[in-house]
């Protein structure tokens, strides 16, 4: 018969080297306090990308309502003693105007531009001031509008920068 013997304790396993640890290792984790996130930020792009798509109709329904507007005087009703109160053709410029320029910006946006999303915040607030003033010509869309407005600043300014890497 043959005796087998059993084969030598290998001892305590050995200390992993430094230098042979993968990207994985070696990476650290991101700290919140220097603005590196914890989470996904996919989120945060997808919802710059519904901002984009809601830029641009909003925009095409600004340059609708102010093409109307232009055309017709006499599209909303008349409103008495209004602080605000502009003429239903400067109205209907003001619509057109802004209109345009979100359409761009939105399309800016969704082709990820870096100068739409600080220019697509800064609309987006001429946006909200637009239809809180135009509020007494149609209260229901303007509040519409602006929850969209609102929607539209937080998305874009919620974006990750395309631009920051990972230390």
């Amino acid at each position: 018969m043959s005796q087998s013997t059993p084969p030598p304790d290998p001892g305590p396993a050995p200390e992993p080297d430094p230098a042979a640890w993968s990207a994985a290792q070696r990476r650290r984790e991101p700290d919140p306090t220097r603005g590196e996130g914890t989470g996904n930020p996919d989120w945060a792009a997808g919802g710059a990308v519904f901002a984009g798509v809601l830029m641009m109709t909003s925009g095409i329904l600004g340059v609708l309502n102010g093409i109307a507007g232009i055309a017709e005087d006499d599209v909303y009703g008349r409103v008495g003693n209004y602080v605000y109160e502009f003429s239903l053709t400067t109205w209907g410029w003001i619509h057109l105007i802004i209109g345009i320029l979100v359409i761009a910006t939105g399309w800016g946006v969704l082709k990820g531009q870096d100068w739409a999303r600080g220019v697509g915040i800064g609309l987006a607030v001429l946006y909200v001031i637009e239809y809180f003033l135009f509020l007494p010509y149609a209260p229901v869309w303007s509040v519409i509008a602006i929850g969209i407005g609102v929607f539209v600043i937080w998305a874009l300014a919620q974006e990750p920068s395309r631009s920051r890497t990972a230390p």
